[in-house]
C-alpha cells in the first residue's frame, strides 16, 4: 500500500471513529457516510426516507463532496427544499478504486470544511484493523 493510500485510510477510520461517537454507531462504509452527509445537506432532520429518496440522498452528497474540487455547482433548492446540482466539469475516467478514493478524500474534506473536524494521519501507528492490505 502507497503511504498517500494508508494516510487516506488512517484518516478515513478517524472520520468513521468520530462518526461512531456522533450519531452512536460507526459507519460501515463509504455508502453510509453519503447518506449522512445527504440528509445533513437536506436540512430537514430525521425522518423515514423512501428508497429512491436514500438514492437522492446519496446523489447530494456526491455532489456536494465533488463539488470542492468544481465538479458540481449548487444550482438551488426545489419547492421541497432538496438540493439540485449542474456538472459543471467532466470526472476524471477512474476505475472504481481511483473513484472511491476520490470520494473518501472529498467526505473527509467536507467534514474538515463544514464541521471543522481535523484528521491526521499517524505515520508511526499500525494500520487500522480493516485496511485492505498490500
Amino acid at each position: 500500500m502507497l503511504k498517500k493510500d494508508l494516510d487516506l485510510e488512517r484518516r478515513w477510520q478517524q472520520l468513521r471513529l468520530r462518526l461512531g461517537e456522533q450519531i452512536g454507531r460507526r459507519p460501515k462504509d463509504l455508502n453510509a457516510i453519503l447518506f449522512l452527509i445527504g440528509v445533513q445537506e437536506l436540512g430537514q432532520g430525521k425522518r423515514s426516507f423512501s428508497k429512491e429518496e436514500k438514492q437522492d440522498l446519496m446523489h447530494i452528497a456526491i455532489c456536494k463532496a465533488l463539488s470542492y474540487s468544481g465538479f458540481y455547482e449548487l444550482e438551488g433548492l426545489d419547492a421541497q427544499g432538496w438540493p439540485h446540482w449542474k456538472k459543471v466539469k467532466n470526472l476524471p475516467h477512474f476505475d472504481l478504486l481511483e473513484q472511491e478514493k476520490l470520494l473518501k478524500m472529498h467526505v473527509l474534506e467536507y467534514f474538515e470544511q463544514e464541521m471543522g473536524w481535523v484528521f491526521v494521519p499517524n505515520p508511526s501507528a499500525p494500520p487500522p484493523d480493516d485496511a485492505p492490505q498490500p
